[in-house]
C-alpha cells in the first residue's frame, strides 16, 4: 500500500457489464463509444503518473487518434522487451513490479498512480500494492474478450467507497482491504 503522505495506487479499469476489460482480439475501441477523459475529469486531475502494461500500451498506441486529451501525467511501461525505437514520452521499465510501482509512485508526487493493464494490475493486487480500484461499468455486453481478473488471482476483499454516474457510465470505487 502507498504511503499516506503521497497519492494512492489505484487500479483503473473500464469494464463491460459482462465483465470484460477488452473485447475479442484485445479490442478497446468500444470504450470510446461511451467514455472520454472528460467523463470523470476528477480522476484525471488526481492522477500524477500511470504504470501501464506493455500490451495495454500497444493497444493505446493503435488507438491514439481516439485517445486524445487523456493526460494522466508521467507514463511508465513495464515490459520484458523495451521497443527498439523508444517513445520519448514514455519511460520503459524492465524491473520487478515492486520497483516499478515505487518508481512510478514517486513520479506521481502527491497525486495518484494509476495502474493500467490486466497483467500489471493482477501482479500489483497479488502483492498488496494497491490502495483502491476504480471500475467504470459501460452499458455494453461484449460476450468474449479479456476478463476483469485473470485466472489464478487469489481472493481480495474490497470495501465499497461509492459510485457515481456520468451519462451511461457508472464508476464504482473500492478500497482494497488489508
Amino acid at each position: 500500500m502507498s504511503d499516506t503522505s503521497t497519492g494512492k495506487v489505484v487500479v483503473n479499469r473500464v469494464m463491460s457489464l459482462d465483465g470484460f476489460i477488452a473485447g475479442p482480439g484485445h479490442t478497446m475501441d468500444w470504450i470510446f463509444e461511451h467514455m472520454t477523459s472528460a467523463t470523470f475529469p476528477e480522476v484525471m486531475a488526481a492522477t500524477g503518473a500511470m504504470l501501464i502494461g506493455r500490451g495495454t500500451y500497444e493497444v493505446g498506441k493503435r488507438m491514439s487518434a481516439e485517445n486524445t486529451g487523456y493526460d494522466g501525467g508521467a507514463q511508465f511501461v513495464l515490459t520484458h522487451r523495451p521497443p527498439d525505437e523508444p517513445d520519448p514520452e514514455v519511460t520503459f521499465l524492465t524491473c520487478d513490479i515492486e520497483e516499478a510501482v515505487a518508481r512510478a509512485h514517486r513520479a506521481a508526487g502527491d497525486k495518484n498512480l494509476e495502474i493500467l493493464g490486466a497483467d500489471v494490475a493482477a501482479q500489483c493486487l497479488q502483492r498488496g500494492l494497491v490502495d483502491e480500484i476504480l471500475v467504470y461499468v459501460l452499458p455494453v455486453l461484449l460476450g468474449d474478450g479479456v476478463r476483469f481478473a485473470p485466472p489464478g488471482l487469489h481472493r481480495i476483499d474490497l470495501e465499497p467507497l461509492g459510485n457515481v454516474q456520468s451519462g451511461g457510465v457508472t464508476m464504482l470505487r473500492f478500497r482494497v482491504r488489508t
